[in-house]
């Protein structure tokens, strides 16, 4: 954009040296690397943190598929990136086993229950002891205990959606064994419920970035097109600033000015969530200083919006 007011500058004082408005002397010879200084000083190095600009991502949270019991798969009715409910069926486990607990702690549960009923009775004729009744009554209680553990294992069999959204490469077939092992997750759920997108922003240019503040988007899947939304939050934390639990000393790092990301969600939520994960694009946040200088970055930011018609960088 400053090549094309300097251009400009150079075009009309052009004209006006040919029509003899002006004489082309020294000063009008230096001018253009004047004019040149001042729009890099008045007015681009302020429209930085004024009316930042970075790279735009739209990101998605996957939740790795562990079932809560082992055994074998009998059934996978999913169908990869199809759109689910929360609580649509991913796949099933063979069931046999589980019901079989089922059944053997219910069967002895109703058998104590009946002995019980008998101790009491004989408590209340003044023939059996409360001790009787009480080892009966936890017995009892550990029974129900018991089954109501084994029930929550037998409904464990069919893995469902934990929230809308899809699963991606689903390589699970029946017949496939599958342990309850957090680090070997059979699927990978991709949750739509909620779509992030988080802007870099330099550090020097993020001084002013606050929630609520206007930003406009383009992504590379859709040229031509400038979107709107509002700032959520800046991250308060990025990897370089983490310090992780470790036995040994700290250790000395290079230290770079890493960017900062902020969080923007969109005024089109539907179009949101049409985003596939991973989409890039470029946004543009409008702080509430330098504000004349908003005006020029909407005009940079739909040039980088035709531009991806032919730009796939």
């Amino acid at each position: 954009m400053i090549l094309v007011l300097l251009n400009v500058y150079l075009a009309l004082l052009f004209i006006l040296v040919k029509l003899g408005i002006i004489r082309f002397n020294r000063f009008w010879k230096v001018s253009p690397a004047i004019v040149f200084v001042l729009l890099l000083v008045g007015l681009f190095v302020p429209m930085s943190w004024g009316a930042p600009q970075g790279s735009a991502l739209v990101v998605r949270h996957s939740v790795a598929i562990v079932p809560d019991v082992a055994g074998e798969v009998v059934d996978v009715p999913v169908q990869p990136n199809q759109p689910l409910k929360a609580g649509d069926v991913l796949f099933r486990i063979d069931p046999v086993p589980f019901r079989s607990q089922v059944d053997t702690f219910a069967a002895q549960l109703k058998f104590q229950e009946t002995r019980l009923a008998e101790m009491m009775q004989l408590q209340t004729h003044g023939t059996g002891r409360a001790f009787d009744v009480e080892q009966r009554q936890a017995e009892v209680d550990q029974l129900k205990a018991q089954l109501a553990a084994a029930q929550w294992n037998l409904d464990k069999t069919v893995i469902r959606a934990p929230t809308e959204g899809y699963v991606t490469n689903v390589a699970l077939r029946k017949g496939a064994r599958v342990a309850n092992l957090p680090l070997a997750p059979v699927m990978a759920f991709i949750d739509t419920s909620e779509t992030v997108i988080g802007v870099e922003i330099a550090q020097i240019d993020a001084r002013y970035v606050a929630p609520g503040q206007q930003v406009e988007l383009t992504f590379k899947m859709f040229p031509g097109r400038v979107l709107t939304g509002k700032v959520e939050s800046l991250v308060q934390a990025i990897a370089t600033g983490q310090v992780q639990v470790s036995g040994v000393a700290v250790a000395p790092k290079a230290i770079a000015s890493a960017p900062f990301l902020v969080r923007v969600k969109l005024d089109d939520e539907a179009f949101a969530g049409s985003l596939p994960a991973g989409s890039t694009g470029e946004a543009a946040i409008f702080t509430d200083q330098v504000k004349p200088t908003h005006l020029i970055r909407k005009v940079l930011l739909r040039q980088v919006a035709i531009t991806n018609y032919i730009n796939p960088f």
